[in-house]
């Protein structure tokens, strides 16, 4: 949820919140009511839209989400990830949870409940979809709304650059394999070739296009690539919300007809992401590190890269495919419950500096 990580240092890390950020709830549920309606209103033109596609990504969509996705990369400044020396333990906390809990764990959940306790309300030619869905949520960790999480918990803002460039250099290589083992293991056959696509063209190619990018605006000074980025600010959710507005609607019949799925689908996602950011929490407590390196790394592993999990869903499974429905239910439900996040590590401050 995230929308995505960003931000040049602590100036950029300590930047107020934008309208749009500070309301996305109300748009996320705008742009559910407007795609779900357009897609009533106007379901030849919609499946005009879907039918866009090479390779099975859908080229409307996928514009969009290299729109969301360059910006934000933009403000990623790879090379601050040498500063994690002074907070190895919190990385080390941070990549434990992204990596080695959150995919595995969502994993489980997702066989618990989709393949077990909500198998009998479920659509059943749905179910390997969903599960899926649910998997590429969790192995993408945040890389953006975790920077505004942490201006609204006092998060030190480099320790914050620190652990989303090394996850992001982690992804690279990571995501692709990481989804193929846990897909694989969830008895999904694994289309490599498209797996593989995806990454390519949502992480390297957005990553690549991004830091050159960023390069030419700095040699113009620090104050024209602020100039630059407050310009470019808007297009991220922008993007993020006309992406909603298409996804719902084509998901519109689902929503409308069943209603108890997206309310089913919203179960492991909550349960995942309340455990993950309890656990990291609780480590970085254990471990010593200050509050305000506990409460981005617990935040990261709580949050999702949903750009990056609806996009490979879409071109994995198709625009109107289960999994597609269960990576955007991760967007429904991430803002609120992250803000909930927030005020529950502001106000067990007290307790986690306590000496025992």
């Amino acid at each position: 949820m995230s929308v995505q990580c960003e931000v040049t240092g602590k100036h950029a890390a300590n930047a107020p919140m934008s309208v749009f950020e500070r309301y996305l709830t109300l748009w996320v549920g705008l742009c559910i009511i407007a795609g779900i309606v357009l897609g009533q209103i106007f379901p030849v033109a919609i499946q005009t839209i879907g039918s866009l596609e090479i390779a099975k990504v859908n080229l409307p969509v996928g514009l969009l989400i290299w729109v969301m996705i360059i910006p934000m990369l933009i403000k990623i400044d790879f090379s601050a990830w040498n500063q994690i020396k002074g907070h190895v333990r919190g990385i080390g906390v941070t990549l434990f949870i992204n990596w080695a809990v959150k995919p595995f764990s969502m994993a489980f959940l997702a066989w618990l409940f989709i393949r077990h306790w909500f198998a009998p309300y479920l659509p059943a030619d749905q179910l390997d979809s969903y599960v899926a869905g649910l998997i590429l949520l969790a192995a993408a960790p945040c890389t953006a709304m975790v920077f505004v999480w942490s201006r609204l918990t006092g998060g030190d803002p480099y320790f914050t650059l620190s652990q989303v460039a090394m996850n992001d250099l982690i992804m690279v290589f990571a995501f692709a394999p990481l989804v193929a083992l846990l897909l694989g293991v969830s008895s999904i056959t694994v289309p490599w070739a498209t797996l593989a696509t995806s990454v390519l063209l949502y992480i390297v190619v957005p990553v690549v296009i991004a830091q050159v990018w960023r390069k030419l605006l700095l040699k113009r000074g620090q104050a024209s690539f602020d100039q630059a980025m407050e310009r470019i600010q808007p297009w991220s959710i922008s993007a993020l919300l006309l992406t909603l507005v298409l996804l719902f609607s084509f998901q519109g019949n689902t929503i409308i007809e069943q209603p108890f799925v997206i309310a089913l689908l919203a179960v492991p996602i909550l349960i995942q992401v309340f455990f993950n950011s309890a656990l990291a929490y609780w480590l970085n407590r254990v471990v010593g590190e200050k509050h305000s390196i506990a409460c981005p790394s617990a935040l990261i592993g709580a949050s999702n890269f949903f750009e990056l999990a609806v996009a490979a869903a879409i071109s994995l499974f198709g625009f109107k495919s289960g999994a597609a429905l269960a990576t955007v239910v991760g967007v429904l439900i991430e803002v609120p419950v992250m803000l909930l996040i927030v005020s529950i590590v502001n106000r067990s401050k007290g307790w986690y500096e306590a000496k025992s």
